[in-house]
Formats: C-alpha cells, structure tokens, sequence
C-alpha cells in the first residue's frame, strides 16, 4: 500500500523530488510516507494562503516544504514513535539527513519542529511546526503567537486582520483533521521488510 498512489487522488501537494528520493531510499514506513505527505501539503497550503494576503512576507517555500516533508525522518529509526509520543527521532532524523548529503541548514528541522517552545526560530520553522500540529487538529496558541509576531512585524498596521485571518485559515486545516487522521492510519507502521 503506497501513500503516494492515493496522494494524487486527494489532490495533494505533491513531496519535493529530494525529499520524496530520500524516503523511498531510506525504506520510509507507509505511515511515515503519509504523514510526511500531509504535513507537507498542510505547510504549503499555509505557505500560499500567507504570501497571497501578504506579499511582502518573505517566506522561503522550498525550505518549508523541504522541512515539512522531512521533519520526522528520524521516525524510520524509532518507529515506535510514529504511534506513541517520543523524541528520540528528532536527533536522529538530522544526523539521518546530514549523513546523507542534506545540509544542515535544511536538517534543522528535524530538531526545530519540536524546539518552537524553548528556542526563537524562523518563520520557516514556526510554519513547519504549525502545519506538524494543526494537520491533526490540534491548535497550540503559543505557537500560533509567535507566527503571528512574525507577520506583523512586516504589516504592524494590519494586527487584528492578520490575526483573524491566521486563526481562520488554521480553523480551517484543524477541521479537516478527522480525514487525514483517517487517511495516514489506512497505512501499516512498518514497512514491507520488516523495518
């Protein structure tokens, strides 16, 4: 059962080319694949919906996507964590991505996907984090915060539109979060050779 069979006919934000080489090579879980897929298109629906309202914004959608297709990478090591909370793929997913060639630009995700209570990142990875969180429905408002903190720093005259329309375009990720929850759990855990 491949993710990316079934990815093309829910219209989905297709994986960037590398990162999409990388899991298949690395023998990525089903799970991981589709998570990856959801996360991923979640990020790029952010991505696109913030640049068209603010234009200004400089995002860099490449990294987004690139983050948000590998940020739990390290998940192939520890795919007890791909049902159960844990942290030990977070490490493992950037030495994973630098040992194969990823620049440790780009392998930061793996670390700052988790790191946005404890550390001032960058918009790309509060847009990583955001997609990781609300793909399930989940809205964290510390996080959303410091999005928020971000946009306006660019559009200061325009505060209170900025937040009701980010608080609207998360509520309207969030509440698609029963289908994709039931999308990624079709997919086995592990993969087909026993990894």
């Amino acid at each position: 059962m491949n993710p990316n069979a079934y990815r093309d006919q829910l219209g989905l934000y297709g994986l960037p080319t590398q990162a999409a080489l990388l899991l298949s090579q690395l023998n990525a879980p089903p799970r991981l694949l589709a998570h990856a897929i959801l996360v991923h298109d979640v990020a790029q629906q952010l991505v696109s919906a913030l640049r068209e309202n603010w234009p200004k914004l400089a995002i860099d959608r490449d990294q987004v996507a690139f983050g948000a297709a590998l940020h739990d990478i390290g998940k192939i090591h520890y795919p007890e964590e791909l049902s159960s909370p844990g942290h030990l793929h977070e490490a493992a997913g950037q030495a994973m991505l630098i040992a194969a060639g990823i620049d440790a630009q780009l392998a930061r995700f793996c670390l700052t996907h988790a790191a946005w209570r404890t550390q001032t990142l960058a918009l790309e990875d509060l847009l990583v984090a955001l997609a990781d969180t609300c793909w399930k429905g989940k809205r964290q408002q510390a996080l959303e915060e410091q999005v928020l903190t971000h946009i306006q720093a660019h559009y200061p005259e325009q505060a209170w539109e900025i937040l009701l329309f980010v608080d609207e375009l998360i509520e309207g990720l969030a509440a698609q979060a029963d289908q994709r929850l039931a999308w990624q759990a079709q997919f086995p855990v592990a993969s087909g050779n026993g990894t």
